[in-house]
C-alpha cells in the first residue's frame, strides 16, 4: 500500500513535478505513458482557474488513484477522465486505443457529470443545495455499475477540494456542500476512510470556518499536552506488549487526534465543547493475526481502566463495508484514549475499503457490483452490530481523598475528580470547571487515588456535561448530571413545542403563549414534541378557543387540516404539505437520536436536538413540525436446531444470526447430544416477520427440529 502524501500533492503545480510524482507511485507502462501524452495533447493550452496547466489535474488525480489502488486501468481512466467531455476526442477513440475496460471507466465518469447536471440545482437557485444533492447521490449509486468509477471520481473530487482556494467564496461553499453530502458518504459506504476523512475535513473548512478555527486553536494551544499524553500512553502500551510475549516486529502502534469534522460532529450531536469530548485522543495497535487482537484487548483492559459500555467488536461482526476492528476506551493519567486494535490486513481494508483487495481478487479488470450499496440510506446509518460490555462495578474497595482543609471523603475506587466535586455538594459538581490534585492542575476526569488532596474550581453558572455520564463513578454524580441534561432537553422540547403549535395554527408566538396560559396547558408544552395525541388535542383545544375571536374567519379559510406524513424511517405531523425529509449535514442525527424538524420549502429538515444550528433556528422561531422515528416491531421466535457436533459450530451459528439482525434472548446447548450432532434451543427476536424466509436462511446452518413464532396466538409452526 503506497502512502498518499497530501502535502506533496498540494504543493505540485507544474507538469514535470506531477508526472514525476505519478511515476514514483506506479511504473510507467506503455498504456500509462501513451495515455499521459494523449491527455497532454488533448488539454494543450488549457488552464485551470489558478493559472496552472490543466493537465496537472488529471495527472495528480491519477497519482491519488495509483497510491490507493495500483490499478493500471483506473490510472489510465484518471488521466483521460476529462478528455471526452472537454475535447473533440470520443469514447470510441478511447476504446480503440486503450481497450473496452478503460473506455467503460471513462464513460462512467462522464455519466456522473451528466447525472450531476440533471439532478443538482443550478448555481443561481435559492433552494438549499442539500436537497438536490441527496437526489444526486441516490441517482449516482443506482446508476453506476462499476465501483471503480466511483473510486476514481472520489480521487478527482479530492484533488478539486485541495485546489478549491482559487475559486470564489460562493463556489467554494457550493462545492464543499456537495462534497460533504454526496461524495464523503459514498467514500464511507465504500469503506475508504482515508478519502472520507480528507473530503470531510476539506469541506468543513469552507462550510464552518469559525468552528474550524476554534478547533484548530484548541489543538494548537494544547499541542504539547496532547502529544505528551499520546507519547507516554504509546510507550506504556509498547512496554506492556513486550512484557507479554510480543516482539517488536509483531506489532505497530499509531497515535492520532480525531479529525476535525468528527470532532465537530460530536460537539454538535451532544451539545458539548471540545474539551468535553471523551475520545479526542486515539491510538491504533496493529498486529499480525486476528487472535492477537483479542490478546491485546485483554492486556489493555488488565492494565488500564476501561470505560463501561464503550467496547465494540467489529471483528466477529464486521460492518457492511468490510470494516473490522476492536474498539475500546480507557482512562490513563487524567486522559481518556480510544484504542483500536486490528491486524495489518484489517488496517489496509479500513483505510482503503473496496480498493484494498480487488486487483488481487478480480484481476483489476472486472466490474465490481454495487448491488449491496443500492438500498442503503445515508441518513440512517446501518445498525452497529457489536458486543457490549455489561456495566459492572470493576472495583469494590473504596479510597479516601481530602479537601484542602483536610475533610475526608470516601469514594469508590476508579472515581474521578468530578465525583469528588459532587461529593462535596451538588452545586459544586454542577458548576465545576477545573481542579487541582495535590496542588497540580488536572482534568476533572482524572482518576483519584488514596490520600489525594483535591481542590475544585467553579464557574458562575451550571456547566452541562451530558457526554460524561459514563465517565463518573458515583450514583450521586450520575443522578445530578442526568437531571441537568434532562432539564436541558425539557427546555428544548418546550421551545420546539410552541414553535410546532404556531406553525400548525399559523399564529404568532405571543398568541400561542396566551393560549397556553388561557387553557392552563403551559406545563404541558414540553410534551408536545414527543406525544402526537397531546399535540392533536392541544390544536383542537386552541382552535376552539380561537372561535369567536375576530381572527377565526380568516383562520378557518386558510386552515389546512394537519395530517401524518409517513417516510421510510420517520413520521411527520404538519398542517402544510411535506414532500420529503432531509437530514442536514451539520449534525447527522442517527436512528434513535433525539431529533427536531424545521419546515423549509415543503421539506422537513431534521436536526439533532443538541445541534447548535437547530437551537439558533428555534430562537428565530423558524417553522417547525412534529417528527418521530417509526417504532420498529420485533417478532419473537422459538427455535430448536440440530448442528454438527464440532468445535466452533455454535459460534458460527451465532455470528450468522447476528448478521441476520437477530437478537438472542435465551439459549441452551446440548440437551441431547450424539457423537456427530448437538441440539441448540433458543428464543430470539428480529424485525423479520416472514417465518418461511427465516427458516430458509437458518436451514443453511443445520436441521430445524422445531420453529415457531412465540408471539403468534396460533403458534403457526414453520
Amino acid at each position: 500500500m503506497n502512502t498518499i502524501d497530501i502535502e506533496t500533492i498540494t504543493r505540485i503545480n507544474d507538469v514535470e513535478a506531477a508526472v514525476e510524482h505519478l511515476y514514483s507511485l506506479i511504473p510507467p507502462t506503455k498504456r500509462i505513458s501513451t495515455a499521459l501524452e494523449y491527455a497532454r495533447e488533448a488539454h494543450k493550452n488549457q488552464c485551470r482557474k489558478s493559472g496552472e496547466p490543466y493537465i496537472v489535474h488529471p495527472v495528480l488525480v491519477a497519482s491519488i488513484v495509483a497510491a490507493i489502488t495500483g490499478d493500471e486501468a483506473m490510472v489510465v481512466a484518471a488521466l483521460l477522465h476529462d478528455v471526452v467531455e472537454d475535447t473533440h476526442i470520443t469514447s470510441e477513440d478511447v476504446e480503440r486505443d486503450y481497450g473496452e475496460d478503460v473506455a467503460n471507466l471513462v464513460e462512467g465518469l462522464t455519466k456522473i457529470d451528466t447525472i450531476r447536471d440533471a439532478q443538482l440545482i443550478p448555481s443561481n437557485s435559492d433552494e438549499k443545495l442539500v436537497v438536490s444533492a441527496l437526489s444526486f447521490r441516490k441517482m449516482l449509486i443506482a446508476s453506476i455499475e462499476d465501483v471503480r468509477v466511483l473510486v476514481v471520481k472520489l480521487c478527482d473530487r479530492l484533488h478539486n477540494m485541495l485546489t478549491l482556494g482559487a475559486l470564489s467564496p460562493a463556489k467554494q461553499h457550493r462545492i464543499a456542500e456537495e462534497t460533504l453530502v454526496v461524495y464523503a458518504p459514498i467514500a464511507n459506504r465504500l469503506g475508504i476512510s482515508f478519502l472520507k476523512n480528507q473530503l470531510e475535513d476539506l469541506s468543513f473548512q469552507y462550510l464552518f470556518k469559525e468552528e474550524k478555527e476554534a478547533i484548530d486553536l484548541y489543538l494548537e494551544e494544547n499541542y504539547r499536552s496532547i502529544n505528551s499524553r499520546l507519547s507516554i500512553f504509546c510507550e506504556k502500551l509498547t512496554k506492556m506488549m513486550l512484557e507479554n510475549g510480543f516482539n517488536e516486529e509483531d506489532f505497530q502502534i499509531l497515535s492520532r487526534v480525531k479529525h476535525d469534522y468528527s470532532i465537530y460532529l460530536k460537539m454538535q450531536r451532544k451539545g458539548i465543547s471540545i474539551d468535553e469530548i471523551l475520545d479526542l485522543l486515539a491510538v491504533r495497535i496493529l498486529v499480525k493475526k486476528p487472535i492477537d487482537c483479542y490478546r491485546v484487548f485483554g492486556l489493555v483492559h488488565l492494565n488500564f481502566q476501561p470505560l463501561s459500555s464503550r467496547f465494540k467488536d467489529y471483528i466477529s461482526i464486521p460492518k457492511e463495508n468490510g470494516y473490522q476492528t476492536l474498539h475500546t476506551t480507557v482512562f490513563h493519567d487524567s486522559a481518556i484514549f480510544e484504542v483500536q486494535i486490528r491486524t495489518y490486513e484489517m488496517h489496509k481494508t479500513a483505510e482503503l475499503g473496496v480498493a484494498a483487495h480487488w486487483k488481487y481478487k478480480n484481476g483489476g479488470n472486472n466490474p465490481i457490483s454495487l448491488e449491496w450499496l443500492h438500498n442503503l440510506q445515508y441518513q440512517n446509518e446501518s445498525v452497529e452490530a457489536f458486543y457490549e460490555l455489561i456495566k459492572n462495578d470493576l472495583f469494590s474497595d473504596d479510597i479516601s481523598v481530602f479537601s484542602p482543609k483536610g475533610k475526608s471523603f470516601t469514594l469508590p475506587r476508579g472515581a474521578v475528580a468530578l465525583d469528588f466535586a459532587y461529593a462535596v455538594h451538588t452545586e459544586v459538581g454542577d458548576t465545576a470547571e477545573g481542579c487541582y490534585i495535590n496542588k497540580e492542575k488536572a482534568s476533572l476526569l482524572t482518576e483519584l487515588h488514596n490520600g489525594d488532596i483535591v481542590k475544585i474550581t467553579t464557574a458562575p453558572k451550571k456547566i452541562l456535561r451530558c457526554s460524561w455520564l459514563d465517565a463518573v463513578k458515583t450514583s450521586r454524580a450520575k443522578a445530578s448530571m442526568r437531571a441537568n441534561c434532562n432539564q436541558r432537553i425539557r427546555m428544548i422540547d418546550a421551545q420546539s413545542g410552541i414553535n410546532i403549535i404556531t406553525t400548525i395554527l399559523g399564529i404568532s408566538r405571543e398568541r400561542a403563549e396566551a393560549l397556553f396560559e388561557q387553557t392552563h396547558l403551559d406545563d404541558q408544552r414540553h410534551r408536545i414534541p414527543r406525544e402526537l395525541d397531546l399535540l392533536k388535542e392541544t390544536v383542537n383545544r386552541f382552535s376552539g378557543e380561537m372561535r369567536g375571536t375576530s381572527r377565526i374567519s380568516f383562520w378557518s379559510r386558510s386552515r389546512v387540516k394537519p395530517k401524518l406524513y409517513e417516510f421510510p424511517s420517520l413520521e411527520v405531523y404538519a398542517s402544510r404539505s411535506v414532500g420529503d425529509v432531509v437530514f442536514d449535514y451539520c449534525c447527522h442525527p442517527k436512528t434513535g437520536d433525539e431529533i427536531v424538524a424545521f419546515l423549509q420549502d415543503g421539506k422537513a429538515h431534521v436536526h439533532h436536538k443538541m445541534c447548535k444550528h437547530a437551537a439558533s433556528m428555534m430562537e428565530k422561531h423558524e417553522p417547525m413540525v412534529f417528527v418521530r422515528w417509526k417504532q420498529q416491531h420485533y417478532f419473537r421466535y422459538h427455535l430448536i436446531i440440530s448442528m454438527q457436533s464440532a468445535q466452533g459450530s455454535l459460534a458460527d451459528l451465532l455470528t450468522y444470526m447476528a448478521k441476520m439482525g437477530a437478537d438472542i434472548n435465551s439459549i441452551e446447548l446440548g440437551k441431547e447430544r450424539t457423537e456427530h450432532t448437538q441440539y441448540c434451543e433458543m428464543e430470539f427476536q428480529t424485525l423479520e416477520a416472514d417465518i418461511n424466509r427465516l427458516r430458509s436462511k437458518l436451514e443453511k446452518k443445520g436441521k430445524i427440529i422445531q420453529f415457531f413464532r412465540t408471539d403468534d396466538a396460533y403458534r403457526s409452526q414453520g
